[in-house]
C-alpha cells in the first residue's frame, strides 16, 4: 500500500548487518544489544532505562563517521521505505552528531542532503530532511539548528523538531527556535505526548505551533486536547512498535490507536529507530490490522493521513492518495 513516512530518526533507521560491517570497520565494540542479532530489550519509562537506550543509540551513531557512511545509510534506508510501500519519507536528523567527524556543522548538513538527494534519484523515493534539535542541550543550540535548518530550505529541509527526553526541561525554551524554524517556512514537528502525559502535547501546540507532534499517543488520555488536535487536524507521528518496546504501553492492543482515530486526530504510522526496536514501516500498518482490527478501507484512511500529514508537493500528494485509492480498489 503506498505510504509516507514522517517519523524515522536518521542512526536509528540503519540495517543491523550496516552496523555490524561498520563497527568492524572502525574497531568499535558493540554490547550484546546490538550484536545479538535481535532488538534490545528496553523500557525506557524510567531515568536509567532511557539512559540505556541512549547510551546504544550513541554507540551505534559513532559507528557513521565518513561521508560513505552517511551515503550508504540513507540508501538503505530509502531501500526499506521503497520495499514497504513508501513513496515518500521525512527523515529526521541532528547534524551536530555527526559535525565533528565531517568537518563541522555545515560540512556535515551538506553531506546529508547530497546524500539524500542521492538516494531519491536511486530509488525514486521522494525524500525530504527534518532537522531536530536536542532538548538536553542549551536552547541557544536549538537557534543555531534552526537558522541553519531555514538556511537549507531549498535544498530539501522541510521541517524542524525537537527530541530526546520530553521529560526534561520545558517546551517553551525553545520558542523561539521554532519561531525561526516557522518564520522561514519550516514545518514544526517537535515530540511530545510519549514519555510524558498529555500535558507535553499541550506544550508542543502552545508554545512551539506544532503542526505534526512526534508520537503525541499520551494525547488519548485528554479529551478535550483530542478535539483540540482533531480541530486543528495537527497529525501525530505515532510508532507503535517503539511504544510498546520502551513501556510506554504493555501490550500492542494498548497503544490507543481507536481512540486518536475514532476522534478524528490525524495520524501518521512511523518505524521511529528500527535498528533498536526491530521493525520498519509496514510491520506498523500490520500491527493495527492485527491487535486493532483495521480494515483495508481503514488503513488506506490512514496511509491518506500520512500524505495529508507530509510536507510533499501539492503534484506528489495528488499522485498519492490516487495510488492508495487504486490499491483500495484493487
Amino acid at each position: 500500500m503506498p505510504k509516507a513516512h514522517l517519523h524515522l530518526h536518521f542512526t536509528g533507521s540503519m540495517r543491523p548487518a550496516t552496523l555490524l560491517e561498520l563497527a568492524d570497520k572502525y574497531g568499535v565494540h558493540l554490547p550484546e544489544a546490538l550484536s545479538g542479532g535481535e532488538p534490545p530489550k528496553l523500557r525506557a519509562t524510567d531515568e536509567r532505562g532511557w539512559f540505556r537506550f541512549q547510551r546504544l543509540y550513541d554507540i551505534a551513531r559513532s559507528c557513521l563517521r565518513e561521508a560513505d557512511d552517511i551515503r550508504r545509510l540513507v540508501r538503505e534506508a530509502a531501500e526499506e521505505d521503497v520495499r514497504d510501500g513508501a513513496q515518500w519519507l521525512e527523515i529526521q536528523v541532528d547534524p551536530t552528531s555527526y559535525a565533528p567527524r565531517l568537518g563541522g556543522l555545515i560540512p556535515a548538513m551538506e553531506v546529508i542532503l547530497d546524500a539524500v538527494e542521492s538516494a531519491s534519484a536511486d530509488t525514486g523515493l521522494g525524500i525530504r530532511v527534518l532537522v531536530a534539535a536536542n532538548r538536553m542541550k542549551h536552547p541557544l543550540e536549538a537557534r543555531t539548528l534552526a537558522r541553519l535548518a531555514v538556511r537549507h530550505a531549498d535544498r530539501g529541509v522541510v521541517g524542524f523538531g525537537l527530541s530526546n527526553d520530553e521529560r526534561r526541561g520545558f517546551a517553551r525554551d525553545f520558542d523561539r527556535a521554532f519561531a525561526i524554524a516557522r518564520e522561514g517556512g519550516l514545518l514544526a514537528a517537535p515530540h511530545g505526548g510519549e514519555l510524558s502525559g498529555p500535558g507535553s502535547v499541550r506544550d508542543c501546540l502552545d508554545d512551539l505551533g506544532a503542526a505534526r507532534v512526534g508520537h503525541g499517543v499520551r494525547a488519548a488520555e485528554d479529551p478535550r486536547l483530542l478535539a483540540k488536535l482533531a480541530e486543528r487536524q495537527v497529525t501525530c507521528e505515532v510508532c507503535p512498535s517503539s511504544n510498546v518496546a520502551l513501556g510506554v504501553y504493555e501490550k500492542p492492543e494498548d497503544v490507543p490507536l481507536r481512540t486518536l482515530y475514532d476522534a478524528g486526530v490525524p495520524m501518521a504510522l512511523g518505524a521511529d529507530d528500527p535498528l533498536l526496536f526491530g521493525s520498519r514501516l509496514a510491520a506498523q500498518y500490520e500491527l493495527v490490522r492485527e491487535h486493532h482490527g483495521f480494515t483495508d478501507a481503514e488503513l488506506a484512511e490512514l496511509a491518506r493521513q500520512s500524505v495529508r500529514g507530509s510536507a510533499a508537493p501539492e503534484e506528489v500528494r495528488t499522485r498519492m492518495l490516487a495510488d492508495i485509492d487504486g490499491w483500495l480498489a484493487g
